[in-house]
């Protein structure tokens, strides 16, 4: 079993990547790009047969390395 897991910036955290990327984009000329935010995409192999409990490890997982919970937020998808 496979958790995809999105790891982003909390809604009001200065994102300096995105914005970094919104200003190549511009450069670039591609014009209306109101806003960037950049994150991350983390995808793991389990070993659990019960999407319920591959859910709990891979939460488990953010909440003690994979996401700063102070200034991130993260999304788990079983797959």
């Amino acid at each position: 079993m496979k958790a995809r897991i999105e790891i982003t910036l909390k809604t009001g955290v200065l994102d300096p990547q995105g914005e970094a990327i919104r200003r190549a984009l511009d450069g670039l000329g591609f014009e209306g790009v109101g806003g960037v935010r950049q994150g991350k995409l983390i995808e793991v192999e389990l070993s659990e047969t019960d999407p319920a409990a591959a859910r709990q490890a891979a939460e488990q997982m953010c909440e003690k390395l994979l996401a700063n919970t102070v200034i991130e937020r993260y999304s788990v998808e079983i797959v």
